[in-house]
């Protein structure tokens, strides 16, 4: 299959606007003298006005299996109900109709929800069962996304060589975005992940995050999207604050372990960082109080309090000329997701990047054997304009290694490399090493 003159069914793609890479052999990719092309187009995109960050369950998944943690999984729901089958069979289809590909939990939780509320609407005494079933069912998914959380802090406390090295790699790869110069627009983070991982990345780098929380001791959700910000004042000047960095806006679209609702509010708990099951920030109730909701069908949840609210901000973030936002672990299996950033680029001064380690390797000896994450990323980008596209796809490209030592920009360091160029140039020094500007590659629209 050919699509942008790519061959899809190779191990490798690399696809810049000036730069093509399909390859099988591993020995023809090389990070050396890919990064004399990769880092440069990316430094110019990620200087756009406005910047986002999608971020989907492959970086948990990356980041888990580095420091040898057993990642969240997405395992289908398994309930002792005699409705079970029902359940099962519609979550197959309506993944199918939605060009997911397999079905998973989040599919079968949200059939499961749309069947109760039937239920309860013919009072049919099996809304009860079901319900209580479901609950216990969402308690065990929550367990094992904070078991993951406690496996890494662990680790991460015993400073174990792989828990370190991947941390370490997180921070960077958050801090290769969340270090945009403070006079432009703040980076935008995006996550479908119910995890903390990307907040405790931030809280150890010392970035400062916003999101529609306001308060300390019981932070409650805000209906109204305030520009809230950080300002300093610098030494000997008054009146004039100015931007501090390391500033970035979060939302987590499909919620978080630690929202839960309380009465008529959204509040956010105190639930540390891989805290036990039986915390007592985790309620009884999960199916109506903990706000975590999946995938959506036909925008079915997201029409519901608080996605509403939440997909508001994705939208009004991205849908502006001059926006670039780039996606890491996210498979395009969310349509209400997908729209958003199809409508991004109707724009022609907007760019999408994406970064996917999908492929499945268990069909040894065959060519076309991607996963359904390629597929999907190859339906997505069907009839999109190839100069609005960049792609880092595959093994190679979509290890969080590996792009974090060689393809994403080291803003700090490269700001200082900068500096000294400028330097060398006025007092006509080395002039091998082009000037800030010069031969600049930037996105084409």
């Amino acid at each position: 299959m050919e699509f942008f003159g790519i061959d899809w069914t190779k191990k490798h793609i690399l696809k810049t606007n000036t730069k093509l890479v399909c390859t099988s052999d591993d020995n023809e990719v090389k990070p050396a003298e890919l990064r004399q092309e990769v880092e440069p187009w990316l430094s110019a995109i990620f200087q756009s006005e406005h910047l986002s960050v999608l971020i989907g369950s492959g970086l948990t998944s990356s980041v888990s299996f580095m420091a040898g943690v057993k990642p969240q999984e997405m395992w289908r729901l398994t309930l002792d109900h005699d409705l079970n089958e029902k359940i099962k069979e519609k979550a197959d289809n309506s993944a199918v109709e939605m060009n997911r590909g397999e079905a998973n939990i989040e599919d079968d939780i949200r059939v499961t929800l749309e069947l109760i509320n039937g239920l309860k609407i013919i009072n049919d005494a099996r809304a009860a069962t079901l319900g209580t079933e479901l609950n216990s069912k969402l308690k065990d998914f929550i367990s094992s996304i904070l078991s993951t959380e406690k496996e890494f802090f662990e680790k991460l406390s015993k400073e174990e060589e792989g828990a370190l090295k991947a941390f370490n790699l997180l921070k960077s790869f958050i801090l290769s975005f969340t270090s945009r110069s403070a006079s432009r627009e703040r980076l935008n983070l995006f996550t479908t992940n119910y995890d903390r991982f990307i907040e405790l990345a931030c809280d150890e780098t010392g970035v400062l995050l916003l999101d529609r929380f306001k308060g300390k001791i019981q932070p409650i959700f805000r209906n109204t999207r305030l520009e809230l910000d950080y300002h300093y004042n610098p030494p000997g000047i008054r009146g004039e604050p100015r931007y501090a960095e390391g500033v970035s806006r979060i939302t987590k679209l499909h919620g978080s372990i630690d929202w839960c609702f309380q009465k008529d509010k959204i509040i956010k708990t105190l639930l540390p960082f891989g805290a036990d099951d039986n915390h007592p920030s985790i309620p009884e109730n999960i199916t109506d109080q903990v706000v975590i909701y999946p995938n959506s069908s036909k925008d079915l949840e997201t029409a519901f309090y608080p996605y509403a609210e939440l997909f508001r901000d994705f939208s009004s973030s991205i849908c502006q000329p001059n926006s670039v936002i780039l996606t890491y672990g996210y498979g395009f299996g969310d349509s209400h997701i997908n729209r958003v950033i199809e409508d991004m680029l109707t724009i022609p001064s907007t760019h999408l990047v994406i970064v996917a380690w999908d492929r499945d390797y268990s069909k040894e000896g065959e060519e076309a054997n991607y996963g359904s994450g390629r597929e999907r990323i190859i339906k997505f980008l069907d009839d999109k304009n190839s100069a609005q596209c960049t792609l880092l796809i595959g093994e190679h490209f979509g290890d969080l290694e590996n792009l974090v030592e060689h393809y994403l920009p080291k803003s700090a360091i490269d700001r200082l490399t900068v500096k000294m160029q400028k330097i060398k140039d006025n007092r006509g020094q080395d002039k091998t090493i082009e000037v800030e500007g010069e031969n600049e590659q930037k996105p084409e629209a």
